[in-house]
């Protein structure tokens, strides 16, 4: 009964729908089944560390999906990127145009609302965008970074790539359709084209925004935020991250503190998270979660209980922690035979079986500008701290871990092959 109550509001209003799930976890119905399933139920999922991108979950996490809001965190890598670099800061004003005051209006997507000529500050709005999605105030932050959507879109793509991300299809700053942003949607574009991500690429974008903004948090965990309209008119804002800290979903095993929910119908609920779990600080991921608005953060918590029932972090000082095979290389035409292998001291999650045990099964794979034809051996000369290849780390259970493999001495060429 609850489902289809809920689920008739979101078609009438999505910011009054939004706030009623909120205030309805908080108050414990009993939204949200239990976090012991075994299984993550969503279309598509993904779970890794965010230091070193490691996987600690995957379910079809390499197709593209709509994410609805969840690219307004490939929107904040922007703003925070040209604050960086001086073309915005975090107190400079924004004047707000009457097509955005219309779309911050709009009883149809999230927002609060924008007067029409009045100014607010860059941290203002992307507050207001990282809480409560609000979608005039996206709108406005990038248009006062690039003048347009078109525009906007090329910054997301090139701060995409620079995430490792190159086949992302990205049409607006928002998460809506194309045809929901009226003058500033892109022509030549189909109207229902929405944003199409993977999985994995929303955890690259995530993982990225932290790695070099870590900050962000301080914006994406706080509970309530006043955003002041006018002079005679504010907004209270609540953070719509049901597992923030002491909210209806909290989390449990370690704590959340971001990133990012997103609903369309296309999308489903969707929502990308960041938190500190076993010591380490991991990117979530679910996209499509079927049901009612809390099970997104049910099927995040499920994911996360996978990987702590199965696997925790290790510290890797070098190679003698795995297989005797990828501890040299051979090399062919030097004045040596062989080089050392190393890696960077690193931490892996391993199942909990191999946590106290050496040798971990692993792999070397040299890398194809260096190798002889038969591709057996290195080809001199190799230099010292050299990278020659990739280590693959195999782990019964979870996903293969790959690490840059380094040449630990110089092997001069000889002058002849003989």
């Amino acid at each position: 009964m609850f489902r289809k109550f809920f689920k008739s509001l979101k078609k009438a209003a999505r910011p009054l729908f939004l706030l009623l799930v909120l205030l309805s976890s908080i108050a414990c119905f009993p939204l949200a089944a239990s976090a012991s399933s075994s299984k993550v139920h969503a279309r598509a999922a993904i779970m890794i560390d965010q230091k070193t991108g490691q996987v600690l979950y995957s379910k079809n996490a390499t197709k593209r999906y709509p994410v609805a809001s969840c690219i307004k965190i490939l929107t904040l890598l922007v703003i925070e990127d040209d604050i960086a670099h001086h073309r915005l800061s975090w107190n400079q004003k924004i004047k707000i145009s009457k097509a955005t005051a219309k779309m911050s209006t709009n009883w149809r997507f999230s927002n609060v609302e924008l007067l029409a000529g009045h100014s607010y500050t860059v941290k203002a709005l992307v507050e207001s965008m990282m809480l409560v999605s609000a979608d005039g105030s996206t709108e406005a932050l990038a248009l006062a970074s690039a003048g347009s959507t078109k525009a906007f879109n090329k910054k997301m793509q090139r701060m995409a790539h620079k995430a490792g991300v190159t086949d992302a299809k990205i049409y607006n700053m928002i998460g809506l359709s194309n045809g929901e942003l009226g003058k500033h949607g892109l022509s030549g574009v189909k109207s229902s084209a929405e944003n199409l991500v993977s999985a994995k690429d929303m955890a690259k974008i995530a993982a990225y925004l932290l790695n070099h903004y870590p900050s962000v948090t301080k914006i994406t965990s706080t509970k309530t935020k006043s955003f002041k309209i006018s002079s005679s008119q504010e907004y209270s804002m609540t953070n719509i991250n049901s597992m923030l800290p002491s909210n209806g979903v909290e989390a449990t095993n370690g704590t959340i503190d971001g990133l990012k929910t997103g609903s369309t119908d296309k999308a489903g609920y969707c929502f990308v998270g960041s938190g500190t779990f076993s010591g380490r600080r991991v990117i979530t991921v679910v996209l499509h979660v079927p049901g009612n608005y809390s099970n997104q953060f049910t099927q995040t918590q499920n994911m996360i209980n996978i990987v702590l029932n199965r696997s925790q972090p290790v510290k890797l000082s070098g190679v003698s922690q795995l297989s005797t095979a990828v501890r040299s290389a051979l090399v062919a035409h030097g004045k040596k035979k062989h080089t050392g292998v190393k890696v960077k001291s690193t931490t892996v999650w391993v199942p909990t079986s191999l946590a106290n045990k050496h040798k971990w099964s692993a792999s070397l794979k040299l890398s194809s500008k260096l190798v002889t034809i038969t591709h057996r051996k290195l080809r001199a000369p190799i230099k010292k701290g050299e990278r020659i290849g990739t280590i693959t780390i195999h782990l019964k259970g979870m996903p293969d871990f790959k690490l840059p493999a380094y040449a630990t001495r110089t092997v001069k060429k000889t002058s002849h092959w003989w």
